[in-house]
């Protein structure tokens, strides 16, 4: 955690740094860097501390109306959908292009969004309690699955905005539409219940952020 700590701290660093020698350019406007604050309280409180979520997002302003964006992130936790239970945990990325649908002004830092994801999550985990069925011999009785690795990948379409609430202070939200891409089950076992970063098994989810963080 130290070293993640560490790496994160420098690569902010280092964008505060490259955002104040080019700040002023007619193309590039900055780094945004926000952190996730509904996810991190929500998602602990409606699973009672079971499962946890960080996710951070960095975007650069490019004429003001282009913003390339990459967002990371970690969660996991523990599940029950009887009698199946679910642990696990995972980090996933995002990364994408918003588009700024506001009115093209280099003085204005507000901005209404849309945009596109593609993301990718790794994840390890555990299924136990998990209903087998069997096409010759019927229902066969429970089996655990333990200690497995998956990698998923789905697409996102994003809406949102972002507001300057004082300087350098921004907030916003998005909402987003994911499309699972990765369907199908492995052949040593069942999907998990949960995709870090997408949130509950299904072909299609939903999801809210809301965001705090500061322009450089």
């Amino acid at each position: 955690m130290k070293r993640w700590i560490g790496i994160w701290v420098l690569v902010s660093v280092c964008c505060a740094t490259y955002a104040r020698t080019y700040s002023d350019s007619a193309v590039y406007q900055g780094i945004q860097i926000k952190l996730d604050i509904l996810n991190s309280i929500l998602e602990p409180a409606r699973t009672h501390g079971n499962m946890q979520n960080y996710e951070a997002v960095m975007n650069v302003r490019i004429k003001n109306r282009f913003y390339p964006t990459i967002e990371l992130g970690y969660s996991g936790g523990k599940a029950t959908i009887e009698p199946t239970t679910y642990q696990g945990y995972g980090g996933f990325v995002r990364l994408g292009m918003d588009l700024n649908t506001m009115k093209k002004n280099q003085n204005l830092p507000h901005a209404l969004l849309v945009g596109l994801r593609i993301a990718t999550a790794y994840q390890q985990y555990d299924l136990t309690q998990v209903k087998m069925n069997d096409t010759f011999w019927g229902e066969m009785p429970y089996k655990d699955f333990t200690q497995q690795t998956r990698c998923d990948a789905w697409g996102e379409v994003v809406a949102g905005c972002h507001v300057n609430i004082a300087s350098g202070l921004m907030m916003g939200w998005y909402i987003r539409l994911k499309l699972l891409i990765t369907r199908t089950e492995k052949n040593n076992g069942p999907m998990p219940y949960y995709i870090p970063g997408f949130g509950y098994r299904d072909d299609t989810n939903w999801g809210l952020n809301y965001y705090i963080g500061w322009k450089f």
